[in-house]
């Protein structure tokens, strides 16, 4: 059996919107179970990352029982609370939204750093999908052009992104099975 696993690493630019995808390519989302940790902090454009992934999500099907959102206080404990949600909850991934707007100190490359690192070392620990759907701009107008602005909306790319990952998981776990050895 070949794997091939192709990336999208455009970047969004003023003529751009990254956030458009074909529907009829989403996996059916009816029998997953999302977490979403979305941050208090900026909640006027992490909330708006929360309504796109939301969009996207019951369009896909899932079923609102199956879909766990939590709120924390800033991006910092967005690594924390995804390993609690998948330590405490039954999902099959998360989503952790927010947004870290460049500030005058080096606060802000501290936590966009730690968020990063913490995100990803959730994903390998718990081994299921967790999505980066953090915004890390220089400056707020930045943040709503990508929050359902100009150039989209990051939280409808982050759930986009994790149907896509559990679906990678679920067709890997069924084509080679548990446990498999050559």
């Amino acid at each position: 059996m070949l794997l091939i696993l192709v990336t999208n690493s455009d970047m969004a630019t003023s003529e751009h919107n990254l956030s458009s995808y074909n529907e009829n390519e989403l996996p059916d989302a009816s029998n997953m179970r999302i977490g979403i940790v979305v941050s208090e902090w900026n909640n006027d454009i992490t909330f708006a990352l929360l309504d796109g992934a939301k969009e996207v999500l019951f369009k896909s099907g899932i079923l609102e029982h199956n879909l766990r959102i939590i709120k924390v206080p800033g991006s910092f404990e967005l690594p924390t609370a995804a390993a609690f949600m998948l330590e405490y909850y039954d999902v099959q991934g998360v989503i952790t939204l927010g947004s870290v707007i460049r500030g005058e100190t080096a606060h802000f490359d501290f936590v966009c750093q730690a968020v990063a690192q913490g995100v990803k070392d959730v994903s390998l620990k718990f081994i299921r999908p967790v999505i980066f759907g953090v915004l890390t701009d220089d400056n707020r107008q930045q943040s709503i052009d990508r929050s359902g602005g100009k150039h989209g909306n990051k939280g409808t790319e982050a759930a986009v992104t994790c149907l896509k990952m559990i679906a990678l998981q679920q067709s890997m776990r069924s084509s080679w099975g548990p446990g498999f050895t050559i």
